[in-house]
């Protein structure tokens, strides 16, 4: 579609922007919620490490025994509680990101 097109179109719509923004101070509760939610993370790094050291034992064992069905089962434990760790690590910055992206739309 040509770009001159697309801008005429666009001024045609009724659509407006409504004015509307997050803010901190309209929810009363937010600090707590932020310090649950922050309690959360780091119960979940926990929860990951814990994942990531039984799962390298279970590998450990089962290449140690000759067991290519349970080495297997612990690789893959291990790959995603790293995923896990890396996700909840980066849960900020990929929420900022796709927010900032949201209001250029």
């Amino acid at each position: 579609m040509n770009v001159d097109l697309r801008l005429a179109l666009a001024s045609r719509l009724p659509f407006e922007d409504p004015g509307i923004s997050s803010n901190t101070t309209g929810l009363p509760g937010l600090a707590q919620l932020k310090q649950i939610v922050g309690a959360l993370l780091t119960f979940g790094l926990v929860a990951c490490v814990a994942a990531l050291v039984a799962s390298a034992v279970v590998w450990g064992f089962g290449a140690n025994s000759g067991n290519p069905h349970l080495a297997g089962r612990g690789k893959t434990g291990v790959i995603a509680a790293a995923g896990a760790a890396l996700l909840i690590g980066a849960a900020n910055a990929i929420i900022a990101f796709f927010s900032a992206a949201g209001s250029l739309v």
